[in-house]
């Protein structure tokens, strides 16, 4: 029998492209590593692949599961405290926002490295610089110009580098707690919109930060952990400073680093208040002002004793550098990069701030390097890529220097992201954002030659996470119902997922129109206890580091067969009759299908054959019956 399986398996092996083999892993719990809840609040059904087939795991994608390394899971939607769902992009029909179109310009000038100045004017020139600081008389016209959109970027991003300094200094200080974990300030330019709904400011009101509210937040949670534990070694008065640095609310936290950056942003005619636990920035400039301020703000942050020369340059184009920069993308096959991996030590100690001794080169291969995808090599034909199907490292280099690197899957019917990491010093090119859309244009690319790779898959959409919500602006997004695998349009479940976070969304199509879904507001309003009227909370994410997530929570997941209650999600009558006789199971080097168990390896007793038939019942359910009739099922 086994010899006869051996047979079927290499005579499709041209059309599978291979062989699936799978061990499954049962329930899996874990903490969730997006709420923070703490406890094992995120449930998971996990299966470790030996190998996949690049339609296999297509197939498992569009069932909802996701991978780590070689570890395939699939969240249990009722039960995880974040219900996760995939979500997907029809690269064809993107519509880039004006926000993304302001990522490409970004970049677009970056590499241009054209600073342009206007009339004849002093410039103040900074050596050993790519920045350049310009002086002008008139006060009202720089104030104007430093809101034009090719220097918001730059001021932007001094002024979040001055919030985290003030961070710095205040830890340092001892007016916050050592060792709590925080991304990088975020400051929001204040559109003309919001400014007609702030009544009696004073001066003109140009940025503004909410970094006090997640300083607060991080507080809580890492000295909560720690006073349960007993672990006040960090503190140098105990538990009791332990509790003061708990009572600290935003309001505080924003006077405290407000006092802080009136020293640090020395920005003539800018100045910096604390107003209900934002940080505001405002200009007190008017139209008969005379003092100086800079156009562009330096980002380099350059020593007070750094040289500087005064030039009269009329009419000019300064260019810094002199010559344009060159932006390169490699597209490899997944294997070890000693460059790479300093990249994400790097990313993950200055973003994420992992301790160096936890950042190590086994995490790191099991995560981003293995993979159980069989590579597929191009035919020359349009059926495969020129690259193949399998895992891919898309590099980014800027003149040689590598930047970024995105994770993907190039797979039958879609580029599947799985993870970025970046250099922390080029944050103000919003690496996540672009990359993205790189990779939207490379399905675009493909699809002319390929028709059926059309789709640019995100990764899990969680409605109930504010940053992972940055996911549905790259429109129009589909997301995949969990319980009849079928795709449904954001804008249709939006509303219900404002409501719950976990919906049954095909419940909310027009069985007729399963390819072009409309939503049923009659339903949803015979179904929906709630008030009807939905506010439109979706929001981009404006930290980089969460462009692409790990999607896996913790590697010390364990396996629990038999704890918590089974999902209520309705098995299809399909899944439910599946006929297991025909599961192919290999023990010990040897194939078998499930019926002809006993025959190849002789009597086994009653209880332990159906434990296996429970688990086999479980798993076909989890992966479909025609993926477990396909894959081989080991049991090691």
């Amino acid at each position: 029998m086994a010899e006869n399986i051996g047979s079927e398996a290499s005579s499709s092996s041209s059309i599978r492209r291979g062989e699936s083999v799978v061990t499954d892993h049962g329930r899996t719990r874990s903490s969730c590593g997006y709420c923070k809840s703490g406890g094992y609040s995120s449930q998971s059904h996990g299966i470790w692949a030996h190998s996949i087939t690049v339609d296999d795991y297509q197939e498992l994608l569009d069932r909802g599961w996701r991978r780590s390394g070689s570890f395939l899971y699939k969240p249990e939607m009722e039960s995880t405290c974040c219900p996760s769902y995939t979500i997907q992009l029809k690269a064809d029909n993107f519509i880039p926002s004006k926000e993304q179109l302001r990522v490409y310009r970004r970049m677009q000038r970056f590499l241009d490295s054209v600073y342009k100045v206007c009339k004849d004017e002093p410039t103040l020139v900074v050596s050993a610089s790519s920045s350049v600081n310009v002086r002008e008389s008139s006060a009202k016209d720089l104030l104007d110009r430093c809101k034009e959109e090719d220097n918001n970027d730059q001021c932007i991003h001094s002024l979040s580098n001055k919030i985290d300094s003030a961070i710095s200094e205040s830890i340092a200080g001892g007016e916050l707690p050592p060792g709590i974990f925080l991304t990088k300030a975020v400051v929001k330019k204040v559109t003309q919109q919001a400014k007609k709904k702030i009544s009696k400011i004073s001066g003109d009101l140009l940025y503004t930060s909410s970094a006090s509210f997640q300083i607060a937040a991080a507080t809580r949670r890492h000295l909560s952990s720690n006073k349960q534990d007993g672990h006040f070694e960090l503190l140098e008065n105990s538990a009791t400073q332990c509790d003061q640095f708990l009572e600290l609310s935003p309001t505080v936290i924003a006077e405290k680093l407000a006092s802080l950056l009136e020293q640090l942003v020395d920005y003539p005619g800018v100045s910096v208040k604390a107003c209900n636990g934002h940080l505001n920035f405002y200009s007190s400039y008017h139209s008969n002002a005379s003092a100086e301020m800079p156009t562009t703000l330096d980002v380099s942050n350059q020593s007070p004793n750094t040289s500087r020369d005064i030039a009269k340059r009329p009419n000019t184009c300064i260019y810094s550098p002199t010559k344009r920069q060159r932006l390169e993308i490699r597209l490899k096959r997944s294997s070890f990069d000693p460059e790479e991996y300093a990249l994400y030590r790097k990313y993950q100690i200055k973003v994420h701030n992992d301790k160096p001794d936890h950042v190590k080169e086994s995490s790191y291969r099991n995560f981003l390097v293995d993979t159980p995808i069989i590579f597929v090599p191009s035919t020359g034909t349009s059926s495969v890529p020129p690259c193949g199907f399998g895992s891919f490292h898309q590099q980014y280099l800027v003149d040689g220097k590598l930047v970024a690197v995105g994770v993907v899957d190039i797979l039958p019917r879609c580029l599947s992201s799985k993870y970025l990491f970046w250099d922390p010093d080029f944050s103000f090119l919003s690496l996540g954002k672009y990359t993205a859309l790189r990779e939207i244009d490379w399905v675009m690319e493909a699809q002319v030659h390929y028709p059926s790779l059309q789709y640019y898959y995100l990764g899990y959409y969680i409605h109930s996470c504010s940053k992972m919500r940055y996911k549905a602006a790259y429109s129009p997004a589909e997301l995949l119902c969990p319980v009849r695998y079928l795709w449904v349009p954001f804008h249709i479940v939006k509303p219900l997922l404002d409501k719950k976070p976990y919906v049954v969304l095909s419940d909310f199509m027009r069985p007729a129109n399963v390819g072009s879904p409309e939503p049923l507001l009659e339903d949803f309003s015979a179904n929906s206890s709630a008030d009807h009227e939905v506010m439109d909370t979706s929001e981009s994410s404006s930290d980089d580091d969460v462009e692409m997530e790990l999607d896996f929570q913790g590697s010390d997941t364990g396996v629990d067969e038999d704890s918590g209650p089974e999902t209520s999600e309705v098995a299809s009558m399909e899944e439910l009759k599946a006929d297991l006789s025909d599961i192919v199971i290999e023990l010990n080097g040897t194939q078998v299908r499930f019926k002809d168990l006993q025959q190849t390896f002789g009597p086994i007793k009653e209880k332990h054959l159906q434990a296996l038939e429970q688990r086999l019942r479980r798993y076909t359910k989890v992966v479909g019956p025609e993926l477990a009739n396909r894959m081989v099922y080991c049991l090691r």
